[in-house]
């Protein structure tokens, strides 16, 4: 008994030295218990070494079903911890930026056109994205990563697996959950200092108004012209500036509508839907996957301007991008006087 401990002693001792991870320690350990029982089923009764180590293999079997027991007891214990998802703390707010934000957002602030102000107009902006999906994607990604304040999301779908190809922002594992928290969860883990608000329902008139007076801009990512009217209707009628932008196979279009500042309403360059014919849905016709990306990612530059006052918005021109032949052209657009919805505005705008 003595001469096993000594080994075991100076086993662990060595490995302890040659910095061995503990697992491989152990594994030692099991080797030599191993090896002491074989001497005792190998060696006949009365031999020296059997005396040496015990005398009794029984002895040292039952060391090793402890162990053993031990072994399995910790890796359940393990799988436990591993399945369990700690609960997420949302990142303490103060009046000023943390040297952890400082850091993450220490290329905008270098930037001459954003710098310290625009960051903190940023952090203090409420932004509100209609649609999760293939343009709300990159948009609310870029949003949360820059350090928007808050951010609100509405949408009524779930993710489905054919999202999955263009709508990055959700995983695998998300398909079947609605789109609003699965977006919220990356938005958080990838920016716990910002605040997301996620509505899982279908914009409609009976909430829109009251929705849009929370917030200080609004991105319209929306597939359906329904809903693109409505929104543009109400962000007129509150006052607030709108990016909405649109997409089909290869090519995307984009948009600032702000009446307030002289440009057109989406009623005034769009005054009716197009036939469905011609405008066929990407689950009809198709879309290429980083198509999305590319005019989402847009919407958020866009709304960064917007915020921090830096160059010149897309107001009053329309932005369309060919993916298919590498080719992007802008269109001047103006507000109409007799557009229904903002009666011109634009046109008396100072």
């Amino acid at each position: 008994m003595i001469m096993v401990g000594t080994m075991a002693i100076t086993l662990w001792v060595i490995g302890w030295a040659m910095k061995a991870p503990y697992a491989v320690r152990l594994n030692m350990m099991a080797m030599l218990l191993v090896g002491v029982m074989m001497i005792h089923v190998i060696l006949p009764d009365g031999h020296p070494l059997r005396l040496a180590t015990g005398g009794d293999a029984r002895l040292w079997a039952i060391f090793f079903g402890f162990g053993v027991l031990v072994w399995v007891y910790s890796k359940f214990l393990g799988g436990l911890k591993a399945r369990v998802k700690r609960p997420e703390t949302a990142a303490l707010k103060t009046d000023s930026f943390s040297p952890t934000e400082l850091d993450r957002y220490a290329r905008h602030i270098i930037l001459r056109e954003v710098g310290g102000p625009g960051q903190k107009a940023l952090r203090d902006a409420k932004v509100l994205v209609v649609g999760a999906g293939g343009l709300g994607a990159p948009a609310l990604e870029y949003l949360a990563a820059a350090g928007v304040g808050t951010i609100g999301v509405i949408d009524d779908d779930v993710v489905e697996n054919a999202n999955l190809h263009r709508q990055v922002i959700h995983l695998d594992r998300n398909i079947g959950i609605p789109k609003v928290h699965s977006a919220a969860e990356a938005m958080t883990a990838q920016n716990p200092f910002v605040t997301v608000r996620p509505y899982a329902r279908r914009l409609d008139a009976e909430i829109a108004a009251d929705l849009f007076s929370d917030y200080d801009l609004i991105l319209d990512g929306s597939d359906n012209f329904v809903t693109r009217y409505l929104v543009n209707e109400t962000a007129v009628a509150a006052d607030k500036p709108l990016i909405a932008a649109a997409l089909t196979q290869w090519e995307g279009q984009i948009s600032v509508y702000e009446p307030a500042k002289g440009t057109p309403c989406y009623a005034c360059v769009f005054p009716k839907p197009p036939d469905p014919a011609l405008v066929p849905s990407c689950a009809e016709a198709g879309v290429i996957g980083p198509l999305p990306g590319v005019i989402g990612s847009m919407m958020a530059v866009e709304a960064m301007k917007l915020i921090t006052g830096a160059g010149e918005s897309l107001g009053g021109r329309l932005l369309i991008y060919d993916a298919l032949y590498a080719q992007t052209r802008t269109i001047a657009v103006k507000p109409e006087p007799d557009c229904k919805v903002c009666k011109g505005k634009g046109l008396t705008a100072t």
